[in-house]
């Protein structure tokens, strides 16, 4: 006897008709609480009969049961259905097919399923009786990293295949993309078969944003109702949007009786802030600027010259200076602005650094940039990759031309792996074509930390400045390697986390860093600082050229000068 609350007076016709009264039916059966209003509105979405539809909901809603429950009720209403049920490991996919064959069992409704002695019946693959003869069994049941190819299905069910393991780095990523991929290939072409995607996303950069990039129809259930809904771009439940039309009062509140408040704490508490984000409100766009650090917008982007820049640049951040023909390569919501304010006096800069990120086995080019100083503030006047190997002679006299071009006034070389072979073959050809200080430059920490360690307090301060031809140029290039903007320096800055191996393509950004290192001691004073003293000697050197032009007008004399018969 199910002590939650009383047997539902449904009939046969009504629970194979309608999705949520077999739930509720389900749920008395295996003696659970009763459905809570989120999960009859997921099941009212999963019935709903999109060729290709996508559901995010956050961790502990239940979306396993109701997988297993959703498919014993499509071979419920048709016993041909073949279904293929994909999760992120072999484990959790035979615990979902064991759960669909006890619901089959148990239930008076779906006893005359049970396989037959004569029919299919493993824990990972099975049919029911009823259904006709075929290579495919009724239900089997997959780890995404298993055997996808070769299966055929009416209804592919992924239930959750991303997870904190798969998806830790963009190569991870990338490899679970392909995998789902494959999904295509397997549904058959019937009418009425579906591909249902189900989970939580795992990263700020999540597969599951893919889905609906490629025109899934997407449901979206967070824990709490959101103070900004525009960040689900429309893919809220309709409900929770109405609720919230009703009483603005509720935001920050739990959505389902499920979850306290006490109890979303708690989970708060453990997953952390950023984790919580994206597990529970299903919010990669907020999750951004926690995990990842550097940011578009902490740039200044303008035209550089390669021998001066303005004594005085102030970065304007509000969407006013914002420059809209830039593509954005890093989160919803970033970008490139310009200054609000250029002075139009200009100076020499202090000094001019090369860095070169030499190639070596499994790399396909060498990274290189090209950053100035002027009165505390760094100018990335170039920056990029050179293909082909680090050590022939075509790359060495690419690197020296770059070199001559702009004047630069020491190279710094990485030199982790080549035990400074590289800096040997680069001097004799550099000396001929423009010599110049080399040093080589050693890491023994952990690269990603290393990089926004050194980058993030010189992009929060506004220091850093851009030419905005580069910025055009890596983009562009980035765009025509097949479109993978891996390779764009920009795409790294805002790609990369803590996490080693975070990126897949790293040696452009690594480079800059390398050199904005290099800077680091200049940077200790403060541009309006620098600035100051700039001004203090310019009146300085103002006051003593008149003072010299006047004693050299009127023949006035100094004692040693007088002494040596000099005029000054």
């Amino acid at each position: 006897m199910n002590i939650f609350f009383n047997k539902p007076d449904f009939t046969a016709e009504e629970m194979i008709a309608d999705f949520r009264k077999f739930v509720i039916y389900v749920w008395w059966y295996l003696m659970l609480p009763k459905p809570t209003r989120m999960q009859l509105e997921i099941a009212s979405y999963l019935q709903e009969g999109h060729k290709r539809m996508q559901l995010q909901a956050l961790r502990g809603i239940g979306k396993t049961f109701l997988t297993g429950a959703f498919v014993v009720w499509r071979l419920l209403r048709n016993p041909n259905e073949r279904v293929l049920i994909v999760s992120q490991t072999g484990g959790h996919a035979e615990n979902i097919a064991i759960f669909i064959k006890r619901i089959i069992k148990m239930l008076p409704i779906t006893k005359h399923l049970i396989p037959r002695k004569d029919q299919r019946d493993s824990t990972l693959s099975f049919e029911v009786n009823g259904c006709e003869v075929a290579v495919q069994p009724s239900v089997k049941a997959v780890g995404i990293t298993g055997q996808l190819q070769g299966n055929r299905a009416t209804l592919l069910i992924s239930d959750d295949v991303e997870g904190q393991q798969n998806s830790a780095t963009e190569q991870m990523r990338g490899k679970l993309a392909k995998a789902t991929a494959e999904y295509e290939a397997i549904l058959q072409t019937d009418e009425e078969s579906q591909i249902i995607v189900l989970g939580t996303p795992q990263s700020a950069e999540s597969i599951y944003n893919g889905f609906k990039e490629d025109g899934y129809v997407t449901r979206i259930f967070p824990a709490r109702y959101p103070e900004d809904v525009s960040v689900y771009d429309d893919c809220l439940a309709p409900y929770i949007i109405e609720a919230l039309s009703k009483d603005n009062s509720l935001v920050g509140k739990p959505i389902d009786d499920r979850f306290t408040e006490e109890d979303l704490q708690r989970r708060e508490a453990r997953y952390g802030r950023s984790g919580f984000k994206l597990q529970f409100m299903l919010d990669t766009t907020l999750s951004d600027s926690e995990k990842y650090p550097l940011k578009l917008h902490d740039l200044i982007v303008m035209p550089l010259d390669k021998e001066e820049a303005p004594t005085k640049i102030i970065y304007g951040g509000d969407n006013t200076y914002r420059i809209q023909e830039l593509q954005n390569v890093g989160f919803r919501g970033d970008g490139f602005f310009r200054p609000s304010f250029v002075a139009n006096d200009y100076k020499q800069y202090e000094g001019i650094y090369m860095g070169i990120d030499p190639s070596g086995r499994g790399k396909d080019a060498s990274g290189y940039c090209v950053i100035a100083h002027l009165l505390g503030k760094l100018f990335l006047l170039d920056a990029g990759g050179i293909q082909g190997h680090g050590y022939s002679d075509e790359v060495l006299v690419k690197f020296s031309m770059i070199a001559q071009k702009y004047k630069v006034n020491k190279l710094f070389v990485e030199s982790n792996f080549g035990d400074s072979m590289f800096t040997t073959l680069l001097t004799p050809v550099i000396n001929k074509i423009y010599p110049v200080a080399i040093e080589d430059i050693r890491h023994n920490t952990q690269k990603e930390l290393r990089i926004i360690d050194t980058m993030e307090p010189v992009l929060n301060q506004h220091r850093f400045i851009v030419d905005r031809g580069l910025v055009d140029r890596d983009i562009q290039t980035a765009l025509k390697s097949g479109g993978d903007v891996s390779y764009s320096l920009f795409h790294q800055l805002t790609h990369i986390t803590k996490d080693k191996g975070s990126l897949l393509h790293d040696d452009i950004l690594d480079v800059v860093a390398m050199v904005t290192a290099q800077w680091q001691r200049i940077l200790i004073q403060h541009p309006d600082d620098a600035l100051k003293k700039l001004k203090r000697k310019q009146k300085e050197d103002m006051i003593n050229n008149f003072i010299q032009r006047y004693k050299k007008q009127n023949n006035v004399y100094n004692r040693g000068d007088r002494f040596r018969g000099k005029a000054l």
